[in-house]
């Protein structure tokens, strides 16, 4: 049994499969302390579900839950609105992969991708549940807001390059050059045919927003070792939904 935030229906409002409708699973518990995270991770009481897929009203749920009661809810918000994937978030879901791999066996017969939305920092247990996963969607957390996770994340991003993966860098006011060629030369080295999306970031706390010119900088120099470069930011919160 694990612990929950929130369970809900709505568009993915980031990276590669923007505007796809999801269901959002979104586990407690972080390895991480982002500077720019805009997502409350801690443990809780209860965890907040949405009553019908995207009425965002939400009844709360005594945590922790088991597998059946999360695939039941898959189930309810799949009849009701054809959904693309599930999304496991958090927090770090890879904290708690087996519970991913129930959930995933429960639901294999409903034509739903699995989604991972990962700080890619836990390559080992990515390895346990890969051929469960459709989609992984890999942060590269730069040093300046997270620290160094640059070796975890080459070896994430080996596993992960044998399904659909793309990468996702937030880039700031304070992101440096070097901490940015030094992302781009690890993802190239991997793969420079994997996706790398570029995330301006949500001012928050003192995190500042980072001006156009540098956006387009630092575009024009990934492009130079990967194929595939995107400028997408948070398009959900420009709609002010979840």
């Amino acid at each position: 049994m694990v612990n929950f935030i929130e369970i809900f229906s709505s568009i993915q409002g980031e990276g590669k499969f923007v505007g796809c409708r999801q269901i959002f699973i979104r586990m407690a518990d972080c390895n991480l302390n982002c500077a720019y995270c805009d997502t409350n991770f801690k443990r809780a009481e209860f965890c907040n579900v949405e009553t019908s897929a995207g009425s965002m009203i939400f009844k709360r749920i005594e945590n922790p839950l088991d597998a059946a009661q999360v695939a039941k809810i898959i189930h309810y918000f799949n009849d009701e609105v054809p959904t693309h994937s599930v999304s496991f978030t958090g927090g770090e879901p890879l904290l708690n992969w087996q519970f991913i791999q129930e959930v995933a066996e429960l639901i294999k017969n409903s034509g739903l991708k699995i989604f991972l939305e990962t700080n890619g920092t836990l390559p080992n247990e990515l390895k346990k549940i890969i051929d469960y996963v459709d989609i992984v969607s890999a942060d590269i957390k730069l040093p300046s807001v997270a620290g160094n996770y640059f070796d975890k994340h080459r070896k994430f991003l080996e596993i992960a390059a044998q399904k659909d993966l793309y990468v996702k860098i937030v880039i700031s006011d304070e992101t440096t050059p070097k901490e940015f060629n030094a992302a781009i030369n690890l993802i190239a080295e991997v793969s420079p045919e994997i996706l790398l999306i570029l995330q301006p970031v949500t001012p928050i706390k003192n995190v500042k927003a980072i001006s156009s010119p540098k956006i387009l900088e630092l575009q024009s120099v990934a492009l130079k070792k990967l194929k595939n470069v995107r400028v997408i930011p948070q398009t959900h919160r420009l709609m002010n939904i979840f």
